[in-house]
């Protein structure tokens, strides 16, 4: 029922740190269970994605704490391997625990995902790869039973690079008999996070960061200390916001080498960025340029899940721009909420056409999904005066306390209770 009220039209300025990636800590703590001991997770955020995943832990008989940003696991005393429906259906990332329940207990009960609705996302590769490695599997109703005596290396090939399906495949695989090779698989730096973690209790995995893994299975995994890597996303989201309000923001515990191509876009829109090893410095002090095309795509190509900040950007850029997007069909649902705002967008299938405009001005918006109320709350930085933006729960699923994390470099942003929706 929380609302964020933006006073819009600030400059952001000042040094921020970056919190933990919420996309390599969920499949890494789905993966803890895969150890019969004790897992700690450090620099892991506050994230309501997160909380879900715990609660299914938790659920399933584990022991899971999370204290500031450290997780610990105890998954020695985890007795399910049936993930209830309810808490599947609150987050899509719950699928991520297939692989480790039915590479672990031999098989997994669990439903169709919920999540953001930003298009559809099946899991038909995850079965498949899963299947592959020797899995039955039965599809009853809303139900989905996995089951193997003991999975199998084999060769698998994706039709697609996903994320969730190379991981999933990774995870089943590493207690599996034998060799698997995943070809086709997603080069993502949560990828390589997670196969540093899995070798990290002692599974033997190669070739994250390119499309080819390989995975030795072994007899068993043991508990670690791990750290996940910073959030790419977030970071990236800081910088559009920075060059939207025409400000200048030195972002910290960065890896810059995760985002490249968002780095090659801001500079095209004539923002300027100095890159250290782990720090970042970014800065716009005039109105940004059009940047004539840009496709989302696999990485390292452009992100997804930065388009709709990237728009937020350009929709006040001098020119035309172009957006396509090729990953979700469903994701320019914040189109009508930025025009709303003074924005001049035009959608034509999976293509936006943005001519930029010199104001946004502010008013009450929703939050449609997790990036497209990041984007909203940018738009909201930069317009002039106030901006309401409702179903904050869509944020929180990404961003630490977002409303916390703008003010630390000047946003006057604070997040209030939507007092008119409580009893509705």
């Amino acid at each position: 029922m929380d609302n964020l009220v933006i006073e819009g039209g600030l400059p952001l300025s000042g040094t921020i740190r970056i919190h933990g990636a919420k996309n390599a800590a969920l499949p890494i703590l789905a993966a803890s269970l895969l150890a019969e001991g004790k897992v700690t997770i450090r620099n892991v955020p506050r994230l309501l994605d997160i909380e879900v995943m715990l609660d299914i832990l938790r659920d399933l008989g584990c022991k899971a704490r999370h204290q500031d940003t450290v997780v610990t696991v105890e998954t020695a005393v985890a007795t399910s391997s049936h993930i209830p429906e309810m808490l599947m259906r609150k987050m899509r990332s719950s699928v991520f625990l297939m692989g480790p329940l039915l590479a672990r207990f031999g098989e997994v009960q669990l439903y169709q995902p919920g999540g953001c609705a930003i298009g559809e996302r099946k899991i038909d590769l995850h079965l498949r790869g899963l299947a592959a490695l020797g899995a039955n599997i039965e599809e009853r109703g809303s139900r989905i039973v996995c089951s193997a005596r003991r999975l199998k290396g084999a060769e698998i090939s994706l039709d697609f690079p996903s994320v969730g399906a190379t991981e999933n495949i990774m995870m089943a695989a590493v207690l599996a008999q034998g060799r698997t090779t995943i070809i086709g698989a997603a080069r993502e730096p949560e990828i390589q996070d997670l196969q540093h973690f899995l070798n990290r209790m002692g599974a033997q995995v190669g070739g994250a960061g390119t499309d080819m893994l390989t995975i030795d299975g072994v007899e068993s995994l043991y508990g670690c200390d791990f750290e996940v890597i910073p959030d790419r996303i977030v970071t990236g989201t800081v910088m559009v916001a920075a060059a939207a309000t025409r400000g200048e923001v030195t972002l910290e515990n960065t890896q810059p080498g995760h985002l490249t191509s968002l780095i090659h876009v801001l500079r095209r829109a004539g923002v300027q960025i100095e890159v250290g090893s782990d720090i970042m410095k970014v800065g716009a002090f005039k109105r940004p340029l059009a940047v004539d095309r840009i496709v989302t795509s696999p990485y390292p190509a452009f992100p997804t899940d930065l388009q709709a900040q990237v728009m937020t950007l350009l929709s006040l850029a001098d020119g035309v721009s172009v957006i396509k997007e090729t990953i979700f069909e469903g994701r320019f649902k914040h189109v009508d909420e930025l025009c709303r705002m003074g924005a001049d967008i035009r959608v034509d299938l999976n293509n936006a056409f943005i001519r930029g405009v010199p104001q946004l001005y502010g008013t009450t918006v929703e939050a449609t999904d997790l990036r497209a109320g990041a984007a909203l709350v940018i738009a909201g930085l930069a317009a002039q005066g106030r901006t309401v933006v409702e179903h904050v729960h869509h944020i929180d699923r990404g961003y630490d306390r977002i409303e916390e994390m703008f003010r630390q470099i000047g946003g006057n942003i604070t997040r209030e209770v939507n007092k008119s929706k409580v009893f509705s």
